[in-house]
């Protein structure tokens, strides 16, 4: 066990939604932290997400404390997501809890997590938006597009996708005020296949590198 991971502490929150719930993941520096990354899981899974471990696993030796952030649908044992409209009151709720620190909060999440911290951030004063494996539109469907959510986040954003990605491949994002990293090869999750001479550490390597220097470019 790390340090880190034996620092880490869990925190249930009252949300408006139903119970939510923050795993914690302190910064380790001897400086403290300086800012928190508050990250929620997608509509297919909680925050065990293999992105989400390898940033809290990561980030807490540069100066971040981490926040995985499970919304109240998981907590309460469902299995199928709400509605946006509820995953942003989830999100809402928890918002107060992740500021308490009194840092500044990027506010990230994966897939429909993403999509939710694009549509909130500019209302919760997020100082800026963490985007993994954004969900660009449905399988097959591209002229469903969430570009619009993207786009009006309003504040800094990181998009980190897969290079195979069927909801939305690096190529197929417009233009735009964020910036874009690719995992080569990666699906939604960010697994790699074999053949690609890629191993799973060697891809989260590539993700949490490229969130560490986008973070610390924030200043």
């Amino acid at each position: 066990m790390s340090r880190n991971e034996s620092a880490q502490h869990v925190q249930a929150v009252p949300t408006d939604a139903g119970e939510a719930r923050i795993t914690w993941f302190p910064a380790t520096t001897a400086a403290g932290p300086r800012l928190v990354l508050a990250a929620s899981h997608g509509a297919g899974g909680g925050i065990e997400a293999r992105d989400l471990r390898a940033l809290a696993a990561a980030l807490p030796a540069h100066g971040v404390t981490v926040a995985l952030a499970e919304q109240p649908w998981r907590v309460a044992g469902r299995k199928m997501a709400p509605a946006p409209k509820t995953l942003d009151t989830g999100w809402r709720g928890l918002w107060p809890a992740l500021a308490a620190p009194g840092l500044p909060v990027v506010a990230g999440g994966r897939s429909a997590g993403a999509r939710v911290a694009c549509r909130t951030a500019a209302a919760l004063g997020a100082s800026a938006v963490l985007a993994l494996s954004f969900p660009l539109h449905p399988p097959g469907r591209p002229e469903k597009s969430r570009a619009q959510e993207l786009l009006g986040a309003g504040v800094p954003t990181l998009v980190v996708q897969g290079g195979n990605d069927p909801f939305g491949r690096p190529a197929e994002f417009p233009p735009g005020p964020y910036e874009l990293a690719e995992v080569p090869y990666g699906d939604h999750g960010f697994a790699v296949p074999k053949k690609s001479g890629l191993s799973e550490d060697q891809a989260m390597a590539v993700l949490t590198d490229a969130v560490t220097g986008w973070l610390v470019s924030l200043g």
